[in-house]
């Protein structure tokens, strides 16, 4: 079963102007926009193209009215998930959509039998950092010069406890097929 779209806290009878589903290539001239706003060494399309065909990797884009507005991506290893990039464009920041999306990947993961969940950050970007401890991350260690630029990472992981599953209000909506 996959997760595909999810209700952001929207009636039911009224249509959802936000999904979240897979990134399909289609999404990249958007994701790539993103990218180029969002980050000092932005991934290239031809480097997301590659990451669509990864059997280890997921990449999801949190849509309104049709349009990309945020994505991310993460690789699953046995039950360890990993969390290769994260970004909302900058017009639909503070408003708690990149709070969804990334609920939405933990539970993904969660989901796929993993416990921990890992991700670098800038340690010069604090607001990432704050919102990732948020949702339960803790820093264990620094990446030297782990940037293109020669920025350290800070490293981060959340670990959740043996036989736990995620919140079923979480995932408010579960569709098959993809």
């Amino acid at each position: 079963m996959v997760h595909e779209s999810l209700n952001l806290n929207r009636p039911s009878n009224e249509e959802d102007p936000y999904q979240i589903e897979k990134m399909k290539p289609i999404h990249l001239p958007d994701v790539i926009a993103i990218e180029k706003k969002s980050f000092p060494q932005p991934w290239s399309f031809s480097l997301y193209l590659s990451e669509l065909s990864n059997r280890m990797a997921t990449y999801l884009v949190l849509l309104f009215h049709s349009k990309v507005v945020g994505y991310i991506g993460l690789w699953t290893l046995l039950d360890e998930a990993h969390i290769t990039t994260f970004a909302i464009h900058p017009n639909f920041r503070r408003h708690g959509l990149g709070k969804k999306l990334f609920q939405y990947a933990l539970d993904f993961s969660h989901n796929q039998g993993c416990r921990e969940i890992l991700l670098e950050v800038r340690v010069s970007n604090i607001v990432a950092q704050n919102l990732y401890r948020t949702f339960g991350f803790t820093s264990y260690g620094i990446r030297k010069k782990y940037y293109n630029d020669g920025e350290d990472a800070l490293l981060m992981k959340k670990i959740y406890p043996e036989n736990t599953l995620p919140q079923p209000d979480s995932l408010t909506r579960w569709e098959e097929g993809v």
